[in-house]
């Protein structure tokens, strides 16, 4: 009875977990560069004494729980939006910014520039260069495919574009940054900038409605199996224990 309670609470807990997860993707299927998050679940054992256990025991004492989040980094569609300073990238690479906090890294490029002529983000963070900070002058500038802005033949600078070794875990740092270790970071050679564009993000919103309705569904269930664990347990607890004494 206890092996039931504890895995129906464990169930209902992934399980909002997860919704959680599902809605952030769904609130971000508008957000340019956005990567989506998938969930990943592993087991663990109500009883993890180290104790022989038979294989009905394991079954039973053996559920599910949300070991974390990983960020799907499949590419999103490009967008046109006829700014010059728009930029999309085709294929894993990043941008390279600036923040408060030390470099992140973003797929939004969405950018613009400051007071000061620099190229920054939308929150105003700095999108670095191969040589440092951008500075544009006043004027259409012209990006090539390997991110170098130049104006009527002049270089300007050359945007930034990293990738990341493989299993490298880049996490979410929220404002649609990412951040990875410094030592996982290397250049990008298997990606293109787009000038004028931006790419969307990779959530299909279908896709997840479906998710969302599921994990609903699968949450409902959890509620009523405890509910039902928890009327047998206090049926035994006023009726049964009571004859035993």
């Amino acid at each position: 009875m206890d092996s039931g309670y504890y895995a129906a609470c464990t169930g209902l807990v992934s399980r909002m977990q997860a919704l959680d997860t599902i809605a952030n993707n769904l609130a971000n299927a508008s957000t340019a560069g956005y990567r989506a998050e998938k969930n990943i679940f592993s087991s663990v054992l109500a009883s993890a004494n180290g104790a022989p256990s038979s294989l009905l025991n394991q079954a039973i004492n053996n559920y599910g729980v949300l070991g974390g989040t990983t960020l799907d980094f499949s590419q999103g569609a490009l967008q046109k939006t006829g700014n010059d300073l728009d930029m999309a990238l085709e294929g894993s690479g990043f941008f390279v910014v600036q923040t408060a906090n030390g470099p992140m890294y973003t797929r939004n490029g969405s950018f613009q520039v400051s007071s000061k002529r620099q190229l920054i983000t939308s929150t105003g963070d700095a999108v670095m260069g191969e040589k440092g900070v951008i500075t544009l002058p006043p004027g259409p500038v012209s990006i090539s495919s390997d991110g170098t802005i130049s104006q009527n033949g002049a270089i300007l600078g050359k945007v930034k574009v990293v990738d990341f070794t493989a299993g490298t875990d880049v996490t979410s740092a929220g404002s649609n940054y990412y951040a990875a270790p410094a030592t996982s970071v290397i250049a990008a050679t298997n990606t293109e900038v787009r000038q004028g564009a931006v790419e969307s993000s990779n959530v299909n919103p279908v896709s997840g409605m479906v998710e969302l309705i599921t994990a609903q569904r699968q949450a409902e269930m959890m509620q009523r199996a405890l509910s039902m664990f928890n009327s047998e347990i206090d049926k035994t607890a006023t009726q049964d224990l009571p004859k035993i004494g």
